[in-house]
């Protein structure tokens, strides 16, 4: 159970994270959870999984916390939508290579 103003949700490597209800208004979460869906499709009572593994999820969250330039947004955005073209082996690799990428910006 999350507290008040907060909803769990879960990364594929098993992690849960509680996330403010604000952060549903972010690009990057939304994206996460339409990616979500796609993969996994809708939860039928179960926890939402994203499919990104736990450092990737925290590196979001610290963009969302310190309210990082939109450029640098963009630039995730558009590394999660190649990401997409992915088979799901690559995925983990290629999200290594895009947080290294970005973490040069």
């Amino acid at each position: 159970m999350a507290e008040k103003g907060h909803f769990v949700v879960y990364i594929a490597d098993q992690r849960r994270f509680v996330i403010p209800l604000k952060y549903l208004k972010n690009n990057i979460i939304r994206d996460l959870f339409a990616m979500a869906k796609d993969e996994f499709g809708l939860p039928n009572g179960e926890p939402i999984t994203l499919p990104c593994e736990a450092v990737f999820m925290e590196y979001v969250v610290s963009l969302i916390q310190r309210h990082a330039a939109k450029d640098l947004e963009n630039a995730l955005l558009m590394s999660l939508a190649t990401s997409r073209c992915l088979p799901t082996s690559n995925l983990h690799q290629e999200q290594s290579n895009q947080q290294s990428l970005l973490c040069s910006f």
